[in-house]
């Protein structure tokens, strides 16, 4: 039976653009770049498999090598890598499918023996997150040879505000990368604990400079990125994602709500196209509340995106009350190449396989079959 009815299946504005649905694949890490942090054939095929999506936003791709804290994570800082993205957007394209780039700055959140010269991670502030680990190989068998190791993250340094000014050059430029790369927009990464979070949460950032201590000043480094990256490309193609309650990497806001509405004031006067929230989605995690979200839905007025463990009944009643133009199905989408398929008919989903989600070949990355057929 089709479920035409769905909510989840009419078109919608983001942006430049109309989407096919309001389905969104968000960013997922998966790690399987080439040497030189290049995107690859195998990744080309993986997104075009999954491009029924309304949109697609690729995984995080690091706006430079002091941005990477993972092995095997994608860039756009080189013209190799643009080389390699443009692989994936041209079949995505094909495929007739809309794709974002998520453009990451992971902060403190590596390891030194990913950064230039072995340095330390770059923060706000020299502040450990005791217990976040990440990916590192230390061998340097690459993805689909090498079984890499995790280790706690290196202790970072505050950054001074000339770098803080670098940064936000690198952010744009990667920006400037991507819509060569034939990226039909950006998403700027500013949750889960990474850079662009480590400013705004009041438990990361312990400045007594501009960049820091009052809310104001800890929102100071979102809103100047995303300034510079909206006179680089335009704002109809610029997105941001926010965690207000995800603490797993040790970012923490003593008042997220007044935080983050805060926050979307800032990017509703900067006109950009959407917003994306990343609910807590692991098994105790706090519940954000509708409250908090029709207070984000007052006060900006683009598209808003939520992902974190939504059901297709879920999705459509969080489309039918109002405070979500679009939704986002993250973990489902790897074993699911065609999910809006399944969504639509009711379909069960394919269960997916963990050890394979970081790291490998085309194992538990492109092999996943559609309903009723094998993947070519």
């Amino acid at each position: 039976m089709k479920y035409i009815e769905l909510s989840l299946f009419k078109g919608h504005r983001v942006g430049e653009y109309t989407t096919k649905n309001r389905i969104v694949m968000p960013p997922m890490t998966r790690s399987r770049a080439a040497k030189g942090e290049v995107a690859t054939d195998l990744m080309a095929r993986y997104y075009s498999q999954r491009a029924s999506a309304g949109l697609i936003i690729s995984e995080g791709t690091q706006i430079s090598k002091q941005g990477q804290g993972y092995a095997w994570t994608p860039g756009i800082y080189t013209p190799e890598q643009v080389k390699g993205w443009r692989k994936v957007t041209d079949a995505v394209h094909e495929a007739g499918g809309l794709i974002f780039a998520q453009l990451w700055h992971v902060g403190r959140i590596s390891h030194t023996s990913l950064q230039p010269d072995n340095g330390a991670p770059v923060s706000s502030s020299s502040l450990v997150a005791e217990g976040v680990k990440v990916f590192i190989d230390p061998e340097g068998k690459g993805a689909e040879n090498g079984m890499g190791e995790m280790v706690q993250h290196s202790t970072p340094r505050a950054l001074t505000t000339p770098e803080i000014r670098e940064v936000i050059r690198d952010y744009a430029k990667a920006a400037k990368n991507a819509m060569e790369a034939g990226f039909d927009g950006v998403e700027l990464h500013g949750a889960n604990g990474y850079l662009i979070n480590q400013f705004i949460d009041s438990q990361a950032n312990n400045r007594t400079d501009i960049y820091g201590g009052s809310l104001e000043n800890r929102l100071r480094f979102l809103d100047e990125t995303v300034q510079a990256v909206t006179a680089a490309i335009g704002k109809k193609k610029v997105g941001v994602r926010l965690a207000p309650l995800t603490t797993l990497q040790g970012a923490v806001d003593d008042n997220p709500e007044e935080t983050y509405t805060a926050a979307a004031k800032i990017l509703n006067k900067r006109g950009i196209a959407y917003i994306h929230i990343a609910e807590a989605d692991w098994d105790d995690a706090p519940l954000m509340p509708v409250s908090f979200k029709k207070a984000l839905r007052k006060v900006f007025a683009g598209t808003m995106i939520y992902s974190g463990k939504y059901t297709r009944e879920k999705a459509e009643t969080a489309l039918a009350e109002g405070w979500a133009d679009m939704i986002g199905f993250g973990r489902p989408f790897i074993a699911n190449p065609d999910l809006p398929y399944r969504l639509e008919y009711n379909i069960p989903f394919t269960q997916g396989d963990p050890s394979t989600y970081f790291g490998g070949g085309s194992k538990g990355y492109t092999d996943y079959p559609s309903a009723g057929k094998t993947q070519e």
